[in-house]
């Protein structure tokens, strides 16, 4: 199912559509970017795998706010871990993300994302959409933002057809802390990071 939600998030986020408000601009420009750098001829050819990855995941981060999402993922054993805990966490998270979206990021398909509304509470914010495949499926994707310090607004979470994606990785996350350990669940972040690297 995490899977499948992930998937899903990826296409969602290299989507192109027309911007209803000022936040959802900010998102769209970087979206536009990470599209330029994946229709790109030179970019696509085997020799600029590297080169493409390092881009589109700096494009990445101009979205997400991993230390935020890495936090809220953890859930309640975010506290009970040291200032280096939570460093490598965060590190450990925001790369598995990022791998993750640029190995899928290559299958883009010409996806179309309809902007439906936009709410702002406070420093919160949420911008609602769909998703049309060629086969004219439709799937609701909700990006939730965070205004940070500097003004800019971050994701945190994106919701897939009422699913968080947070919510989600904070479920199987606890699962295998409470069963195993903290330990474990950094040993199997890494695994996967690193099996994502190896693609």
């Amino acid at each position: 199912m995490l899977k499948r939600l992930f998937v899903i998030t990826l296409a969602c986020l290299l989507l192109a559509g027309t911007a209803t408000a000022s936040i959802t601009a900010n998102v769209q420009q970087t979206v536009d970017e990470i599209i330029r750098i994946v229709s790109d001829k030179e970019m696509k050819k085997a020799s600029s795998e590297q080169k493409r990855r390092s881009a589109i995941k700096k494009s990445l981060s101009t979205i997400f706010n991993h230390e935020e999402m890495a936090k809220r993922s953890l859930g309640k054993h975010w506290n009970q871990r040291t200032p280096a805990e939570r460093k490598q966490f965060v590190d450990l998270f925001a790369s598995l993300l990022e791998n993750s979206y640029a190995s899928k990021i290559e299958s883009y398909n010409n996806e179309k994302v309809v902007y439906t509304k936009e709410l702002i509470d406070g420093d919160y914010a949420e911008v609602k959409s769909k998703i049309i495949n060629q086969k004219q499926d439709e799937f609701t994707v909700d990006y939730r933002l965070l205004k940070e310090s500097g003004g800019k607004w971050m994701v945190y979470d994106v919701v897939i057809e009422g699913v968080s994606l947070v919510s989600n990785y904070r479920t199987q996350f606890n699962k295998i802390i409470s069963a195993n350990g903290y330990p474990t669940l950094v040993n199997k972040l890494q695994t996967k990071s690193n099996e994502v690297k190896m693609q």
